[in-house]
């Protein structure tokens, strides 16, 4: 007997009922996104391994542990499943001149991979939209990307979300941070616990955002990265933080706030929430002006931010958001050779006129039909007997308001569906 196969572990299915979810949210974030004036762009699932090596860092926890990376064995290339989307949007600008005399506001969404222990609110394969200005300098945009993401909180009506920035300033500024820091914590190597010690030469700014109560009196005291920044960081900053004041947005200065990779510089920022409890941060994002040149494109400024999707829809039901049920305008019953074939004419016909149609297959009678219609959500059933076929008519039934089943020639169904619909939706208040 055969095994049966299950999906990798920490890779899910998403079913019917929570699939529906996702278009829903789908559906508000496009409309979101293009409210702002930004177009999709679609970029594929497998990179060339040097892509995330050069662009993330070669001694971030993403490229040594966490990356689905594989030989091509047709051809011997190095290839990985995304981690992140950001380095394949601006390898994409590059590689297709998208840049060219004009920035661009671009978005994506879909699947990312990373190999990490699956639990709630992580997951190896898990979802993500991401956001890009390429081309854009000044403080005026990464306001603004902080600014959208409040509007969609509010449109979703997501409750304790907490806004957090700080500035990682130029990499000059954070050469001279880096080495005060190596210094500062040589002096307390023997308290550094394993992930602290492998990070001390390597990637020495990730040791401040250490989750180890043990280290907290260690970091609190460390060199800050704000009191290494020069005037035209300090400037930018200033500049992101009056554009949030004059919007009235609340945040907090989190000098521990460096993001885990390394193309980050000036304004960085998170969106924590204490109601998913480990796995708080739902958005983050900042500038990466070094980005673009480091992939091989011309120097250009950039900012961006993404966010997960598990994670968010998590925080929105947890915030009582519900997505409504998508259900079809009509369920055709039918029995009888000849009702069988009217009533595919008859649910073609309807299709053709902008309704939505479920056609009963796969025979029973018209008791466990009429279940199956009643369970569908449809708000009508259009039921066709031999004799309604002969007559050239049908029968629309009402399944949720208790009225009257009426008989209509078949020819003038649309029409009365269509106003049937529109007084269901009259008596219920939805209109």
């Amino acid at each position: 007997m055969s095994k049966t196969l299950q999906a990798v572990r920490g890779m899910n299915d998403i079913l019917p009922d929570d699939a529906e979810v996702w278009e829903q949210f789908e559906d508000i974030v496009r409309n979101w996104l293009h409210s702002y004036g930004y177009r999709p762009i679609r970029m594929p699932i497998v990179e060339p391994t040097p892509l995330f090596k050069r662009a993330i860092g070669e001694v971030t926890d993403i490229v040594e542990k966490e990356m689905y990376s594989f030989e091509d064995a047709l051809n011997g290339e190095h290839l990985t499943l995304r981690p992140e989307g950001t380095a394949s949007c601006v390898r994409a600008a590059i590689q297709h001149n998208l840049l060219f005399g004009q920035p661009r506001r671009l978005y994506y969404h879909g699947p990312m991979f990373r190999h990490e222990r699956p639990q709630k609110g992580r997951y190896r394969q898990f979802h993500q939209v991401g956001v890009e200005a390429l081309g854009f300098d000044g403080p005026d945009i990464d306001a603004e990307h902080i600014l959208m993401c409040a509007r969609l909180w509010d449109d979703l009506g997501l409750e304790d979300v907490k806004l957090e920035i700080n500035s990682l300033g130029s990499s000059e500024e954070r050469a001279t941070h880096r080495a005060a820091l190596i210094t500062y914590l040589e002096q307390h190597q023997d308290r550094l616990d394993e992930d602290g010690k492998r990070r001390l030469y390597t990637n020495p700014l990730r040791i401040l955002d250490t989750k180890n109560p043990d280290l907290q009196g260690i970091v609190e005291a460390a060199p800050k990265l704000a009191d290494f920044l020069g005037e035209e960081s300090l400037k930018h900053f200033d500049g992101v933080q009056t554009l949030l004041k004059d919007a009235g947005m609340p945040y907090r200065i989190n000098h521990r706030l460096v993001r885990g990779l390394d193309y980050y510089n000036r304004t960085v920022f998170e969106w924590v929430t204490t109601r998913l409890g480990a796995q708080g941060t739902i958005c983050a994002g900042g500038r990466y002006d070094g980005l673009v040149a480091q992939l091989g494109g011309k120097p250009a400024p950039a900012a961006g931010f993404a966010m997960g999707v598990e994670r968010l829809l998590s925080l929105w039901q947890e915030c009582g958001g519900e997505a409504e049920r998508v259900v079809p305008d009509v369920y055709v019953v039918h029995a009888g050779e000849a009702a069988q074939r009217a009533a595919f004419r008859v649910a073609e016909a309807l299709r053709g006129t902008g309704f939505s149609v479920t056609l009963h297959c796969g025979g029973g009678g018209f008791k466990s039909q009429m279940k199956r219609a009643d369970a569908s959500g449809a708000p009508f059933a259009v039921v066709i007997g031999d004799d309604e076929a002969a007559a050239g008519e049908v029968s629309l039934k009402p399944l949720r308001d208790g009225s009257e089943q009426i008989r209509v020639p078949m020819d003038v169904l649309p029409e009365t569906l269509a106003d049937r619909l529109l007084e269901s939706e009259e008596d219920d208040g939805s209109i």
